[in-house]
């Protein structure tokens, strides 16, 4: 509270320095700038920690939560990163390590564990990197100084950032052997276009619950590796913000439509069934159109268990949980070794309804890296590198990668015709069909599928993905353009010895 208080103080003594008639000539010129520096971030601070809702408190180390994120755009995130950005680059902390007092360096590792978090959901990696070698220094400088009871703690931060950073399976290298930083965000380019005069539905999708569940995955603060690859998935690629700055007020052309927002998200790890209907229930007040995507890791149950773990029954997320909010259009996402249980989910009200699940089992030459996160939800976020790992690469020169990542825009175009001009496909999917985001998740989802069943490793049924409704084979998963698509995209990667050349008569 004294804290809270001596800052606003210094505040309001400083604005009245600078506001008042001839006060300003009483300090020193070389100083004007830092004071005035000096307010603008006071200003700037008080409207991030109002409205950036990701970095609430949510353990003893006071490391910022994304579980509470709720955001239609990532403005938050990018003022958030500009102000601790000029905290570093100014060396507001630099005299800190001078003082015998280490709950002055705690908060400075505070500082650094809120600014990792926020770059992990802006996906700047290599801010990161330098950021996580920064930190490992203060935490070794604060262990070597101080004998207090919090270094495990944060040499477990530490341990979990660095783990978050590499799991991915496969490396893009430069020429020189340098790691590439991909993003996996929408671009301008990435969702498949629909064909001139294609009438699909207009819902667009609005609200999104993120949920994690898995207790073996990599993680840092509450964002699982699965939460972060989908978050990124159902976010616009933004623009240069270096180009926003120096051109302020700039506007698109009048002639250019104008781009829908980023969807809300709520990333939640493991609620409570009550936490996790309460979201629910408030995304569904804010709804107009649209229901949302649900991602939900090794949720759901609905095998017979003994008497005594009836809890383990209760407790988890069963699809006639969802039967109220299918009021209105709902695209979900199971990733779960039960997800069969959404196979056949009744729709009662006759609206829209999708639902994409994993694979309930991977074969087991692939079951060692699920604590680097899930394949399918891999694949829904960056096919090609889930492609790259499933045939056996954990490496690539950016070159390779660019050619690979244009033909697989390819793919998607021609997924999408192929969705579009099916006859028997249920008309639930054109209605989401529409949206860009999901228009990309249910073309990657195919060529997900479509993979796994070419794939020489993956012969059990309970390998595949399914869905419900349940997609025409024949006119997408089993398609034999599309089989001969992703052949080709194995011989590009001298990778074709992995799949089945001739897929239909192999069933």
């Amino acid at each position: 509270m004294n804290e809270h208080m001596f800052s606003y103080r210094t505040e309001f003594a400083l604005k009245e320095i600078m506001s008042s008639g001839g006060a300003e000539d009483d300090i020193p010129q070389g100083e004007r700038k830092t004071v005035t520096d000096f307010c603008y971030l006071l200003d700037k601070s008080k409207q991030l920690f109002n409205g950036l809702r990701a970095f609430d408190v949510l353990h003893t180390l006071v490391v910022p939560a994304a579980a509470s994120l709720r955001t239609s755009e990532t403005s938050y995130l990018n003022e958030a990163f500009s102000f601790y950005s000029a905290i570093r680059q100014r060396s507001y902390y630099s005299q800190v390590n001078k003082e015998d007092r280490p709950e002055l360096v705690v908060k400075k590792l505070r500082y650094y564990a809120r600014f990792i978090v926020v770059c992990l959901l802006l996906n700047k990696m290599d801010v990161v990197k330098d950021l996580v070698k920064e930190l490992s220094d203060e935490i070794e400088d604060y262990t070597h100084r101080f004998n207090t009871e919090d270094q495990v703690e944060w040499n477990l931060v530490l341990q979990e950032v660095a783990a978050f950073i590499e799991a991915d399976p496969v490396m893009v290298l430069n020429d020189d052997n340098t790691i590439v930083i991909t993003s996996n965000r929408l671009a301008e380019t990435g969702a498949p276009l629909l064909e001139q005069g294609m009438i699909v539905g207009q819902l667009s999708l609005a609200d999104a619950l993120i949920i994690g569940n898995c207790n073996n995955q990599v993680k840092f603060s509450e964002l699982t590796v699965d939460m972060f690859r989908m978050l990124q998935a159902l976010e616009r690629e933004p623009m240069n913000l270096a180009s926003q700055m120096n051109k302020p007020g700039m506007q698109e052309s009048a002639d250019k439509p104008t781009r829908r927002e980023n969807p809300h998200k709520y990333l939640l790890y493991k609620p409570t069934f009550s936490q996790l209907y309460t979201f629910l229930a408030a995304s569904f007040k804010v709804l107009m159109i649209f229901g949302g995507v649900l991602t939900n890791n090794c949720y759901p149950q609905t095998k017979s268990v003994p008497q005594g773990n009836a809890l383990v029954c209760i407790l988890v997320l069963h699809p006639g949980d969802l039967y109220p909010f299918t009021r209105k259009p709902l695209f979900i996402i199971v990733d779960s070794s039960n997800s069969v249980a959404y196979k056949n989910f009744t729709n009662l009200f006759g609206q829209p309804l999708v639902c994409l699940l994993s694979p309930t089992a991977y074969p087991k030459a692939l079951q060692d890296q699920s604590q680097r996160g899930s394949l399918f939800t891999l694949f829904l976020n960056n096919p090609l590198m889930a492609f790259l790992f499933v045939s056996g690469l954990s490496s690539m020169r950016r070159g390779l990668w660019e050619k690979c990542q244009e033909y697989l825009r390819k793919i998607n175009r021609d997924i999408a015709q192929l969705l579009t001009h099916s006859r028997s496909i249920d008309q639930a999917f054109l209605q989401f069909f529409g949206d860009e985001f999901l228009r990309l998740l249910l073309t990657r989802f195919i060529f997900c599928s479509a993979t796994m069943r070419m794939h020489k490793i993956f012969r059990e049924t309970r390998n595949y993905p399914e869905s419900y409704p349940q997609l025409p084979r024949d006119e997408t998963v089993e398609n034999p353009h599309l089989q001969k698509h992703i052949l080709e995209l194995a011989s590009i990667l001298d990778v074709r010895n992995v799949f089945f050349e001739n897929t239909i008569d192999d069933y």
